[in-house]
């Protein structure tokens, strides 16, 4: 996912999809476990897609933050 398109989320979208993102990621983890995946690299794709997010609701949140303590 591009940052582009995470930047446009709202905040509870972006939420719901990280938390959707991880799951993913945890299902990926032991299929790998399991058998090997055809594609082992979409583990690192999700990974990055989590951080991405990870990073841009930290971001929300500190900019929320700097509004309310100026107010």
């Amino acid at each position: 996912m591009k940052p582009q398109v995470i930047r446009e989320l709202s905040t509870k979208d972006l939420g719901e999809r990280l938390e959707e993102e991880k799951k993913q990621l945890a299902r990926l983890k032991i299929n790998h476990a399991v058998s090997p995946l055809d594609n082992p690299t979409r583990i690192k794709a999700v990974r990055r897609d989590i951080a991405r997010m990870t990073f841009e609701l930290c971001n929300r949140t500190k900019v929320q933050a700097a509004k309310n303590d100026n107010q």
